[in-house]
C-alpha cells in the first residue's frame, strides 16, 4: 500500500493467522522433537487415543446425519401418501407407484391414518 510518499506492507487478518497457525505447529514440532523417549511414546499414545476417540465420535455424527435425511425422507413420503389418499383422484396402486413403495405401505398408512 502506498501511503504518504511511502510503502506500506499491509497484512491481511487471514495472512496473520495462517503465519500463526504455521509457526504454532512449528514450536509444537520442537518443543516434541526435545522429548525423552519415554515422553515422546506417552506423545504418542496420547495422540492415537485422540484421534480414535475422535473418529468414533465423527462416524457416529455422520451416521445420525444419514439416519435423520432417511427418516426426513420417509417421513415426506408418508406425507405424500396420506394427501394423495385424502384427495382420493388416484387409486391405491397409482399412489404406490408415484411414491415407489409397495401397495401394501400405502394400505399400512391408509387404516394408520384412518383414510
Amino acid at each position: 500500500m502506498y501511503y504518504n510518499g511511502c510503502f506500506y506492507w499491509a497484512e491481511s487478518q487471514e495472512n496473520k493467522m495462517t503465519k500463526e497457525k504455521v509457526f504454532g505447529k512449528l514450536f509444537e514440532a520442537a518443543e516434541i522433537a526435545k522429548f525423552t523417549p519415554e515422553e515422546q511414546a506417552g506423545y504418542e499414545a496420547s495422540l492415537k487415543y485422540y484421534r480414535d476417540l475422535k473418529n468414533v465420535i465423527d462416524t457416529a455424527v455422520a451416521e445420525g446425519e444419514s439416519k435423520g435425511r432417511l427418516e426426513g425422507k420417509i417421513e415426506g413420503k408418508i406425507e405424500g401418501i396420506s394427501k394423495s389418499l385424502r384427495r382420493g383422484k388416484l387409486t391405491i396402486e397409482e399412489i404406490a407407484e408415484d411414491f415407489e413403495v409397495t401397495i401394501e405401505f400405502v394400505l399400512q398408512i391408509k387404516l394408520q391414518q384412518g383414510l
